[in-house]
């Protein structure tokens, strides 16, 4: 009997530490990668920027504007192609936004539908983000609130959307949310609108949470931070 019992003991001990284990890597560790990986694509991105890639085309036409933004080129598939802040969730929040929405991509950071709109065109520039794990990019995805800001950059311009509804929840198939007049959404002619999905519940995946938003206004890098990004 002893022996049974110090064997169920030593198992559950054993079982007890792997579980510490996994968790240690749930929660630390995919997020310090995760974390490393996102503040790599940034510093490409801002290097691209500063060798003047983007500025260099800028200058050759006028800045896009909220009636007629200049269409972008096409964005390289699980490569980083803008910035987004989003200051409800903190003044020092900032993702980069990938093109797809891959497992590899994002754990990288934020992932934008390949089907749906680029940056600032007519449409819907849909982008995902995990909720939890992989640096926890929408952690806090429950706070936001109409009237939000959601600012993204691509090197030449700043976007400011406005974010227009609660978060809602559907189900992980329901791809309406995305269209390019979004169903649920509240809006009921074309324009040129954000989608932002995570997971829900936290820590699962059953459903998601969406919030919508429309571009609001745009201004060239060269004018500073949108008033949205200034303490």
């Amino acid at each position: 009997m002893r022996v049974i019992i110090r064997t169920f003991s030593e198992l559950c001990i054993t079982v007890g530490g792997v579980i510490v284990l996994f968790v240690v890597y749930v929660l630390f560790w995919t997020g310090l990668k995760a974390d490393s990986a996102m503040d790599d694509q940034i510093d490409r991105l801002q290097d691209q920027w500063s060798k003047g890639a983007v500025a260099a085309e800028s200058e050759e036409s006028q800045a896009p504007s909220a009636e007629n933004p200049e269409p972008p080129a096409s964005y390289a598939d699980g490569k980083p192609f803008a910035v987004m802040y989003i200051p409800r969730l903190g003044f020092t929040w900032n993702k980069p936004v990938l093109e797809g929405t891959k497992t590899d991509t994002l754990k990288k950071g934020l992932g934008h539908y390949a089907s749906t709109a680029q940056l600032g065109q007519e449409g819907n520039f849909a982008v995902a983000g995990h909720r939890r794990t992989y640096g926890d990019p929408f952690k806090d995805f429950p706070e936001l609130r109409p009237g939000d800001a959601v600012v993204l950059t691509d090197g030449r311009t700043w976007f400011t959307y406005r974010i227009d509804t609660e978060p809602y929840k559907t189900l992980p198939n329901d791809i309406a949310v995305i269209d390019p007049v979004p169903r649920k959404s509240g809006y009921t002619r074309a324009g040129r609108y954000l989608t932002l999905t995570t997971c829900e519940p936290e820590w699962g995946h059953s459903h998601r949470l969406i919030v919508w938003a429309h571009l609001d206004a745009t201004q060239p890098v060269e004018a500073g931070k949108p008033e949205a990004l200034r303490r």
